[in-house]
């Protein structure tokens, strides 16, 4: 029977080794946390990182040193300068991002920051499948989706708008006695298709960014813009008739766009005015 005893006896002390252990470096995590909270704000952004690094090795439980680490070695990415180490270090922060996500699918600052970064390390194909992941997520709330959807489309807006408004692409002529702009066809085709597809690509994906969030603001806004582009490329082709029917989608677009800002407007107007106690009930 000794030996029984002599065993159970190691085993308790192991378990009672392990879990005082666990005590200590979660308190250890904890401080590393708080250093690394230190120095992040004396914008010594390589050391936060290392204090919210090992807080994770202390205490992988740690959901809060993840997105720390994360925002740390975001901050030490220069936007604008493209040498090898910078781009390596806003690769590092976006796989950084990911795993926060892994834990938080629903951590809007780690998603925005992956889109943000992939734009500016100027990986745009990358940067359109993480907000079309987004878009097609249906485990995310609607609005959320739209949000990504909006995102998506506002890009073929600005493929067209780019295009559109350029100078030689447009004349000042004089109608009723007034001047105003008249859009023409660019010297290249080609340019006038990609413009085209762009505006197909947009309305179809604001489209659906409404079908989810029909009250969104920006995504009728887009719509709106969008709209205009039509009226300009049907004017571009000389067809009185589509510019006609463009024009007055684009106006109804205009009008709930209109509706849904002042509704906006007086719902913040209506919040500014009650009392602390009913904001906080």
């Amino acid at each position: 029977m000794k030996p029984f005893f002599t065993k159970l006896g190691l085993l308790v002390a192991c378990a009672t080794l392990v879990s005082g252990c666990s005590v200590v470096n979660r308190i250890r995590a904890k401080n590393e946390i708080n250093e690394g909270a230190r120095a992040y704000r004396e914008r010594k952004y390589a050391e936060a990182q290392q204090h919210f690094e090992r807080a994770l090795e202390l205490d992988p439980n740690q959901k809060n040193a993840q997105f720390f680490a994360a925002r740390a070695i975001h901050a030490q990415y220069k936007p604008g300068v493209e040498t090898p180490e910078n781009i390596a270090k806003a690769k590092e922060a976006i796989e950084a991002y990911k795993k926060v996500l892994g834990q938080d699918p629903n951590n809007d600052e780690a998603y925005n920051a992956v889109a943000y970064l992939y734009g500016a390390i100027k990986q745009d194909e990358a940067q359109q499948q993480w907000i079309t992941q987004r878009a097609n997520l249906e485990t995310l709330s609607p609005e959320k989706r739209a949000e990504a959807y909006t995102v998506l489309a506002s890009k073929q807006w600005q493929c067209s708008y780019t295009i559109t408004e350029q100078q030689e692409n447009k004349q000042t002529v004089s109608k009723d006695g007034k001047a105003v702009i008249q859009y023409k066809k660019p010297k290249d085709p080609a340019d006038f298709e990609r413009a085209q597809q762009c505006v197909a690509k947009g309305l179809e994906l604001i489209n659906k960014a409404i079908e989810l969030n029909p009250k969104s603001e920006s995504a009728w806004a887009y719509k709106t813009n969008l709209l205009l582009e039509m009226v300009k490329l049907a004017e571009m082709e000389g067809n009185a008739e589509k510019r006609a029917q463009y024009d007055k989608q684009y106006q109804e677009a205009q009008a709930m766009t209109l509706k849904l800002n002042e509704e906006a407007r007086r719902r913040r107007e209506a919040e500014a005015k009650k009392s602390p106690a009913q904001k906080a009930s």
